[in-house]
């Protein structure tokens, strides 16, 4: 396939009148003019961009991937194609034991194979190993510190998980990072009352990146409730302090203002710096209630003004748009970012951060032709998972 008539967008600049040839799975030649091609795509003055990939996502089309069942699974990876996602990490949620091991089971079994939408890197085990009082909408229930019986049996599943997320200041939190780390693993960080000094030292165990900046997590102001003085430093100051630190932003123009994701572009700076959309099984779904997690014991909440909320409406409950919309909410509400930075962090940086950017996250000569095109809105037109296109009709 040769794509041509449109703009190339590469990690650092933007190629206009560029075109791109591939072969097979893989993208074949990048420049002004490329060779003659079976099929040619026009991208009628629109922009192709590199598939995005989702470090954090729940759900879509009234689908969790802790229903887990394998029409589960396939249901949110194609909704979630449909917003120009090519690959992700489902992410599993505070749960019984059994719920997660039936979660790992379907990652295992749809790891790296097709599934009609975005590729599956590998799971993002993601609770029940929080601090309670940072739970967000995740159930109170299975909430508790590592407990290394239960979680020896979920890294059983280790050739299938791609990043664990820890609280760094339980109990037995140092053993699971460890156990983790042995396994490949990558660490996160979230939903944590830990102090600056408490991430900083998780960093030494394996630590590299932070869920969700300034979403669940402790600050001067929460940790001062239960210290009068010094005041202390939390994880939002110590993921804006620490350069080796990564971090991702749920930039649905909901849970941040303009102001939060400027500071964070900031601080971080495109490298350092992920978009992710948190998403939960209301994707592309109406308003009202919904269930977070797995249906026999997930949390109810509900769909309201384009975000998740609790019943009551009193908190935010994840989200519920795709990476399309937080790419152009992003340039938004930080226009000197520039088209190809705000690309790259729904791109190349999570790629990165999951160790898989020699394979895809960008427009380069022997990468998956994981492709996108978007109009001059940035609005999705068609998707391409290793150059075979996703058929974007919903079911």
């Amino acid at each position: 396939m040769r794509f041509f008539n449109g703009s190339l967008v590469e990690p650092t600049s933007v190629i206009s009148s560029g075109e791109l040839r591939v072969e097979g799975s893989r993208i074949a030649e990048i420049g002004r003019s490329a060779a003659a091609a079976s099929e040619s795509i026009n991208l009628e003055g629109g922009y192709l961009v590199p598939g995005f990939v989702d470090l954090h996502v729940h759900g879509g089309d009234g689908a969790d991937f802790m229903d887990g069942t394998e029409d589960a699974f396939r249901k949110v990876c194609r909704c979630h194609a449909r917003h120009g996602t090519t690959s992700l990490t489902p992410t599993s949620t505070a749960a019984s034991q059994s719920s997660i091991l039936r979660f790992l089971r379907q990652c295992r079994g749809l790891k790296n194979r097709p599934t009609g939408g975005a590729r599956i890197l590998g799971a993002h085990l993601y609770g029940p190993y929080f601090n309670s009082q940072a739970r967000g909408c995740h159930p109170a229930g299975p909430i508790h510190p590592p407990d290394r019986r239960e979680f020896e049996s979920w890294l059983e599943f280790a050739d299938a998980i791609s990043t664990a997320t820890i609280a760094p200041e339980l109990p037995q939190a140092e053993s699971f990072a460890t156990a983790c780390r042995e396994r490949g693993i990558r660490l996160n960080a979230g939903h944590s009352h830990a102090t600056f000094e408490e991430v900083e030292q998780s960093i030494g165990w394996g630590v590299h990146h932070i869920d969700h900046l300034f979403c669940a997590m402790s600050d001067r102001a929460k940790l001062r409730q239960s210290q009068t003085y010094p005041m202390r430093g939390g994880v939002m100051e110590a993921t804006l302090f620490f350069e080796q630190l990564t971090t991702e932003v749920i930039a649905d123009g909901k849970h941040l203002s303009p102001a939060l994701l400027r500071l964070a572009y900031k601080s971080k700076g495109p490298d350092r710096l992920a978009l992710v959309t948190d998403a939960m099984r209301a994707v592309d779904c109406p308003d009202g209630e919904y269930i977070f997690g797995p249906t026999e014991e997930g949390e109810r909440v509900r769909r309201s003004d384009g975000v998740g909320v609790t019943l009551d409406g009193t908190a935010l409950a994840s989200g519920v748009t795709g990476l399309d919309h937080a790419v152009r909410t992003f340039l938004a509400s930080v226009p000197e970012a520039g088209l190809a930075e705000v690309v790259r962090m729904a791109s190349l940086t999570p790629a990165r951060i999951l160790g898989r950017d020699s394979e895809i996250g960008s427009l380069e000569v022997g990468k998956r032709a994981d492709l996108v095109i978007l109009d001059r809105d940035l609005q999705v037109r068609r998707v391409f998972v290793d150059g075979s296109e996703v058929d974007l009709r919903r079911d």
